[in-house]
């Protein structure tokens, strides 16, 4: 039985390295102008991974916080950012039910990580978790909520290979369609990696729930504990105009 994606972090990492991080901490900082209600000092990745994200951050002098279930991911993400000379504070919870010690002034979650999410209830309780965890005024980032159901996108599998020191990873991503009544769907996920000349198989399946956008609003709103500001574009500060799976959802906590 093939081992789990997020057991190997930096194969996880090597997969993921087109992140342009830079650019992303780029984009916080103008939706943070913009929007968030409160100076920016600590800022929290939910289902951080390695999180080239935080670790930018960390180097432009933001406290930084990654939160993952994973401690695989965890302790890879310490070590990376004791290589690069940052500080990077942790805790292993899921993504559903979690409350920080110390509050956060801004919240993000990446790539998607928002769909593991397996029912309504389940969101509701990750809102209640980023809202004990986020300043009043502080913003949450959600970058790319399946907003585009209904494209012919949505279906049709990602794949794509990242090199890296003698590495070889081939990643794949896919959903396939579960119990439309139920609104769930299977995540595919796989990696196959030449390491030096090994092969290696990692992939984890799992099923999780498609919320609808005029869904996630009710959601929001029933939750009462943040303000809808807008979905935008994914790697600029403009408005959506239609659906996208490339795409932010902004809050603000009330």
């Amino acid at each position: 039985m093939a081992r789990g994606v997020y057991s190997v972090p930096l194969y996880y990492e090597i997969a993921f390295s087109f992140v342009d991080a830079k650019k992303q901490i780029n984009l916080f900082e103008k939706f943070i102008r913009k929007f968030s209600k409160i100076p920016v000092r600590r800022m929290l990745d939910i289902g951080c991974g390695p999180s080239l994200q935080l670790r930018e951050a960390a180097r432009r002098g933001y406290e930084a916080v990654g939160l993952d279930a994973s401690p695989q991911m965890l302790k890879h993400l310490k070590a990376r950012a004791q290589e690069e000379g940052v500080r990077i504070d942790t805790a292993q919870a899921d993504l559903t039910g979690f409350r920080l010690r110390q509050k956060v002034d801004f919240a993000c979650i990446m790539m998607g990580t928002i769909s593991y999410v397996r029912s309504n209830r389940e969101f509701l309780s990750h809102l209640n978790s980023v809202a004990a965890s986020l300043r009043r005024g502080g913003l949450y980032l959600i970058e790319e909520f399946r907003l585009d159901w209904g494209g012919k996108r949505f279906f049709t599998p990602s794949i794509w290979t990242m090199k890296r020191d003698g590495i070889r990873v081939k990643t794949t991503y896919d959903y396939q369609l579960k119990d439309t009544l139920k609104q769930t769907v299977v995540d595919f996920f796989r990696l196959d990696v030449d390491d030096h000349g090994r092969r290696r198989v990692f992939e984890d399946r799992t099923t999780t729930k498609l919320i609808f956008p005029q869904e996630l609003l009710t959601l929001i709103e029933r939750n009462g504990k943040f303000e809808f500001l807008g979905w935008f574009e994914r790697h600029r500060m403009r408005r959506l105009t239609r659906a996208n799976m490339d795409n932010i959802t902004l809050l603000r906590r009330k």
